[in-house]
């Protein structure tokens, strides 16, 4: 054997015998990052309220691609006693995510809800220091959180029915069924009485005053029905969430240029821009 062949095989005999390096740990995702629970969570049997928690983290968000470079490396769920639910904004610098809730004892359906719909906040990368809300668009975040928690309930009563985290707990399933359609119901009636199901777009002019105040107001409540349908009719369309809110002025751009930039956002990120193509259509924004 010619002299450089040997010389090849002695350096691959060689590599082969180097301890490997260890590849590097993947970061965490919105749906990996590990959870801890702060607050006054009162006489909750031990790992209950975290495997609620945990369970509707995963109806929200299994099968969604999360195409955020802003994902939190952790998320603190603090339980309140009075107060509302709400993002904590607290600058420190860390990568952690502070989601508040408050609940009554063992009010597991309530539980979910709220943390679906302050999940759905972080998944719109509305959780840094930054992340104040504003006017005139944060009343669409706030219908598209909605939508999400909503949509996370409904997948949650399935999943409960049939593989329920506490033995012999598979009725529970219907009762946050229940739950879910008593806020459906509320908001189906809203959107009757403010005309949004007649007509998206005249409901946006002749109510755009009061649709955009920033909090989960009852028009925000009435449009987080039709997105929800767009959901359930596209799931995909979900991802986009995870574009919003990458620009300056975030929420405090007026509603055309909100939706350009996400738009933009989501070619950005490979995301499908089918959710803000589709509400910039119904409200006939240009």
């Amino acid at each position: 054997m010619a002299p450089a062949a040997l010389l090849s095989r002695s350096r691959k005999a060689y590599a082969a015998m180097r301890p490997k390096t260890p590849s590097a740990r993947p970061q965490p995702t919105l749906l990996t990052a590990p959870i801890e629970l702060a607050g006054d969570w009162g006489r909750m049997l031990e790992g209950a309220a975290d495997q609620v928690v945990e369970r509707m983290r995963h109806a929200c968000l299994d099968g969604v691609r999360l195409v955020s470079d802003r994902q939190p490396t952790r998320l603190r769920v603090d339980e309140h006693t009075s107060g509302t639910p709400a993002i904590w904004l607290h600058p420190d610098g860390s990568g952690m995510a502070w989601i508040i809730v408050d609940i009554g004892e063992r009010d597991w359906s309530k539980l979910a809800y709220q943390f679906g719909h302050e999940l759905g906040h972080v998944l719109c990368n509305s959780w840094q220091p930054d992340a104040r809300p504003a006017p005139p668009c944060q009343w669409l975040e706030e219908a598209m959180v909605e939508a999400h928690s909503l949509r996370g309930l409904g997948r949650l009563a399935r999943s409960w029915k049939e593989a329920p985290p506490f033995a012999g707990d598979n009725a529970f399933g219907d009762a946050i069924a229940r739950y879910r359609q008593d806020i459906i119901d509320r908001y189906t009636a809203l959107a009757d009485s403010q005309g949004l199901t007649r007509d998206a777009a005249a409901w946006f002019t002749d109510h755009r005053g009061e649709i955009e105040m920033p909090a989960l107001n009852p028009f925000a409540q009435a449009m987080s029905l039709t997105i929800l349908a767009e959901y359930d009719r596209a799931p995909d369309c979900i991802e986009a969430l995870g574009a919003l809110n990458r620009w300056p002025g975030r929420s405090g751009l007026a509603i055309g240029e909100y939706l350009r930039q996400w738009e933009a956002n989501c070619a950005e990120l490979q995301a499908s821009p089918r959710l803000p193509v589709r509400l910039r259509e119904l409200l006939r924004i240009v």
